[in-house]
């Protein structure tokens, strides 16, 4: 039984130094890491670029969009001028008309209408 103990802790022959192996899986599984991490930042900047394409088209849209918007206020701003001179001119037609039956009223039946 003395001998079975002793050979357990004698290391053998083939575990002289198992460091160097354990070195080149380790080197072989931060290399692996390291390119699974490149390839990842490799993606992200591309989606990165695509999402700073995409935002340009989208603020480019927006200012055209609003520039669309500043010249239909604007166009209806003049629409509402016109209408709103239209209306005086009609108002001002009407009074004067409304104007001149008054004071043929007045002229007809004296001081009272």
């Amino acid at each position: 039984m003395v001998e079975s103990s002793e050979q357990a802790i004698v290391p053998s022959s083939n575990q002289n130094n198992p460091l160097p192996e354990i070195e080149s899986h380790f080197s072989n599984v931060l290399y692996d890491l390291s390119q699974q991490v490149q390839g990842a930042m490799e993606d992200l900047l591309k989606m990165i670029n695509e999402i700073d394409v995409h935002s340009a088209e989208v603020t480019e849209e927006m200012e055209r969009c609003r520039e669309s918007a500043l010249e239909k206020r604007k166009a209806i701003e003049e629409e509402k001028e016109c209408f709103q001179k239209a209306a005086y001119a009609v108002l001002d037609v009407l009074n004067i008309g409304e104007g001149k039956r008054e004071d043929q009223m007045f002229l007809e039946n004296g001081t009272e209408y």
